[in-house]
């Protein structure tokens, strides 16, 4: 899968995710500062689960993210919760893009979305980023440990999120979430390892003598970061629908998950030559991330790869859904969706790679 070739640009809004433009237009005139159209709207051609456009007026270009239409499940597509984010963690001058106004009224577009800056650079959509010459690779991947360190290091309360989400007992309350919005989704099918996972993950939780809270992404990874167009720089990260409080050392091992996800698997790592490519391997990639945040290692590394493995599984099984239930706002969701079962066999190999320590 040229996942590329997929996602990147843009395309005519879907049939599905039309809207007026012109009222549109005026919405941003009353509430977004310095605006002036007219205004041209084009579709994103990535993203799952929120439906995101490029909005081009000839002075300035701008980036909407909106819920999609039709059924949700209770609490996902949490539009207000990304914009909040955003906003706070930009004046922690932590690289996002500008938060420039919320809409909450569903009669505007149909749905509430959020209007944020465009911000110009590079998206790598494959973790071997092949488009930097291997000389320069190591680079790139120490601005990804720097960006997602300095995320980790920012106190939630001074930031104006210490209310973002709940603190202790994140895998807990995690593993019950995902595992019931797994088990709930019943037009999804089940998946013989996700249920293996639902009965091993709340038994295996290593236990944490004071756990740590800080905002975390949820899905940080390389095409989820605009880079500089030259140089190794991270100038915005995207996507924040699934960020909340919670244990860095959850977020961090998602991120590491390339390193372990077979190749042409969603950016995958694993089976390639590192040292041929320039890229450090997966020891030396944790040794920088935990010399940034002042740690001495990561002892339950395989079962957070195991846990977050099981909620991008149980994040796919969703995606499943919307594709059966005709709202998948993706084109690439059917996709996405066959790779739900290796996926879920390869978390459970994590989870007996952890038993076995």
């Amino acid at each position: 899968m040229d996942r590329s070739a997929q996602n990147s640009g843009t395309t005519e809004v879907r049939d599905a995710h039309r809207f007026d433009d012109a009222i549109l237009d005026q919405w941003l005139k009353n509430h977004v500062a310095d605006y002036a159209g007219p205004l041209t709207v084009r579709q994103f051609k990535g993203g799952q689960s929120n439906p995101t456009y490029r909005l081009d007026t000839p002075g300035r270009s701008y980036v909407m993210r909106r819920k999609p239409p039709g059924k949700l499940l209770p609490g996902a597509h949490a539009i207000d919760r990304e914009y909040r984010v955003i906003d706070a963690l930009g004046r922690q001058d932590f690289p996002v893009a500008r938060a420039l106004g919320l809409c909450e009224d569903p009669s505007i577009i149909g749905t509430a979305f959020y209007v944020m800056e465009m911000v110009e650079g590079r998206i790598f959509w494959e973790a071997h980023f092949p488009e930097v010459p291997a000389a320069e690779r190591a680079a790139y991947f120490d601005a990804m440990n720097a960006t997602i360190a300095a995320l980790h290091r920012i106190d939630p309360e001074a930031a104006g999120l210490g209310d973002y989400g709940k603190p202790g007992n994140y895998f807990e309350r995690q593993i019950g979430r995902w595992s019931k919005q797994y088990l709930g989704d019943a037009e999804a099918g089940r998946v013989a390892p996700m249920d293996r996972l639902v009965e091993w993950l709340p038994a295996n939780i290593p236990h944490e003598d004071d756990e740590e809270v800080r905002v975390i992404h949820g899905d940080f990874r390389c095409d989820n970061m605009i880079f500089h167009a030259t140089e190794p720089k991270v100038l915005a990260v995207l996507d924040w629908e699934l960020s909340t409080l919670g244990h860095p050392l959850s977020d961090f091992a998602y991120h590491l998950m390339m390193y372990r996800m077979p190749v042409g698997f969603l950016a995958g790592l694993e089976g390639r030559d590192l040292a041929a490519l320039g890229i450090p391997s997966e020891a030396d990639y944790v040794a920088a991330y935990c010399a940034r945040t002042g740690r001495t290692g990561i002892p339950d590394l395989d079962f957070y790869i195991a846990f977050n493995m099981f909620r991008l599984a149980a994040i796919v099984h969703g995606i499943k859904g919307r594709l059966v239930r005709g709202t998948a706002a993706s084109a690439h969701a059917a996709a996405m969706a066959e790779g739900l079962e290796p996926l879920a066999e390869l978390a459970w190999r994590q989870a007996e790679r952890a038993a076995a320590r």
